[in-house]
């Protein structure tokens, strides 16, 4: 099978050919039709998790797929050949990702089944930018007539986040360029900040004195400062970062709950996001659908650059 890989930590990602993998018990194969692109693919062959989990070169790279059961190990009785199913497949232990034609996963992992109506193109989308959004969202707390910033709203996770608090009666403030602008607002946005024109907590805490309900910040790294997000808020609110920059005690001390948020993907999520994706009440932004030929090229450009939407490689 053709797959795209790594051959150690920082390599540049290369097109070969490798054996099509057999599941063992309790394994299915599944022939891949798309693979969502995301920069947690190439930060984990830059190696960000090299020390908390082994890895096995060549390592393929990838996560988020959409394909369809090929074959059944001994053992699987939750899906059968012929299964439409999407999720994430990254085993780095194995050196296993969604990079390729074929790819493994255990029956009882961080996969679902696809409702005929959704598209492989939009589920591959889902997995990684749209849960994250999801359960982020949750972690908000909102309630109906709450007021959420989201900060960093223009890629993935933020365009999928916008409409869950929609759905959730928030009025949701959202950065983004001017460009995004009409996008972000007929996604559920009530106001999208233009972060250019000045730094966005001046532009938030002149609009609303008295404070905001919940913050969810998607940009600001693992140990820079988030108090400037944390100065938006009243008590008794959240700020919730998907990328650790929070001090949940020392938030608590100002009646602020703190939320560090990983991807956590569970079957029922995925299940839900699957099915509002396939009644069009989620929708995700498909920038671009590429060959996997073409993948390696496609990922050095999406490093250099922020997406405005997924691009999806189709084996």
């Amino acid at each position: 099978m053709k797959a795209v890989v790594v051959t150690e930590f920082g390599a540049q990602p290369e097109l070969v050919d490798l054996p099509t993998p057999e599941p063992g018990a309790g394994e299915i194969l599944v022939r891949v039709r798309a693979a969502g692109v995301n920069p947690f693919d190439w930060k984990v062959t830059d190696g960000a998790l090299k020390d908390s989990v082994a890895h096995s070169f060549p390592l393929v790279m990838g996560s988020d797929a959409a394909g369809v059961v090929e074959r059944t190990g001994p053992g699987v009785t939750r899906f059968r050949p012929g299964d439409r199913v999407y999720g994430q497949f990254m085993r780095l232990i194995h050196g296993q990702g969604s990079y390729a034609e074929y790819t493994l996963a255990e029956q009882d992992s961080n996969i679902a089944l696809i409702p005929d109506a959704l598209s492989f193109t939009l589920a591959a989308a889902l997995p990684t930018a749209s849960v994250t959004a999801y359960q982020a969202v949750q972690a908000a707390r909102l309630a109906a007539g709450h007021t959420l910033l989201i900060n960093g709203a223009g890629g993935g996770v933020g365009q999928s986040a916008i409409q869950f608090a929609a759905r959730a009666g928030a009025r949701v403030l959202a950065t983004g360029t001017p460009e995004l602008a009409d996008h972000l607002r007929d996604l559920g946005a009530h106001t999208v900040i233009d972060h250019t024109l000045a730094p966005t907590h001046e532009q938030v805490a002149a609009a609303y004195p008295e404070g905001i309900d919940a913050v969810v910040d998607l940009v600001t790294p693992t140990g820079g400062d988030i108090s400037p997000m944390a100065g938006l808020l009243r008590a008794g609110s959240t700020l919730v970062s998907t990328n650790y920059a929070t001090d949940p005690d020392a938030l608590a001390a100002h009646d602020i709950l703190g939320v560090n948020l990983g991807n956590r993907p569970t079957v029922e999520t995925l299940t839900t996001l699957a099915e509002l994706a396939a009644s069009g009440e989620l929708r995700v932004r498909i920038d671009a659908e590429v060959p996997l030929a073409d993948a390696p090229a496609v990922i050095a450009k999406a490093r250099a650059g922020h997406a405005t939407g997924k691009t999806v490689i189709v084996p």
